[in-house]
């Protein structure tokens, strides 16, 4: 196999929008966000990171020293990003069931519950390098882990985030769309 370095990518550029878990996605790469999708905007500069991981589990059978089969027993798929915008998007993202309402003319509020409930949401990921796009859609996601939020003088105050994706009621846990040329079906 050669090497091919017009297939190595990265993502120059790239957004992450969520919506309320049931909003339909685009389905092909030109069809634009619609309604309820919302871009979270300007996320850290460490950009996004994509993790997927399976465990399995040894079959044993007493005439063998090595298992004689593996049992796929979880599959587990994460995105992690820190958001630099902060406005209400971004905040009831970080603080499941909290709410943002307007308390003055210019004074807003946003409550943060001490027993939030399940926050699951839609999450889109779309990145470009140059004109290769990649569209990457969980239908159901959920912010399981956050990172402490930092505030100093050097550097943007971020809500760091981790999305888990839950299986929907498709057999597909997320689906990624790209029209890069390397990925033509054999």
């Amino acid at each position: 196999m050669a090497n091919d370095a017009d297939n190595v990518r990265v993502g120059l550029n790239g957004s992450i929008y969520i919506a309320p878990k049931g909003t339909t996605a685009p389905t092909d790469l030109d069809a634009s966000w619609d309604t309820g999708w919302v871009d979270l905007g300007y996320l850290s500069d460490d950009g996004v990171s994509m993790e997927y991981s399976t465990d399995s589990e040894d079959i044993n059978a007493w005439q063998s020293l090595s298992p004689v089969r593996k049992v796929l027993t979880s599959v587990d798929m994460t995105l992690g990003f820190t958001a630099i915008e902060l406005k209400t998007a971004t905040m009831t993202l970080y603080f499941p069931s909290a709410s943002m309402t307007d308390v003055g003319g210019t004074v807003h509020k946003l409550s943060i519950p001490a027993a939030p409930t399940p926050d699951e949401r839609a999450i889109g990921l779309e990145w470009l390098d140059g004109d290769i796009k990649n569209r990457l859609v969980i239908a159901r996601g959920e912010v399981t882990e956050r990172g402490a939020i930092t505030i100093g003088r050097s550097a943007a105050v971020g809500l760091e985030m981790t999305v888990s994706a839950y299986a929907d009621t498709a057999p597909e846990i997320a689906v990624w769309l790209s029209n890069d040329p390397a990925w033509a079906a054999a």
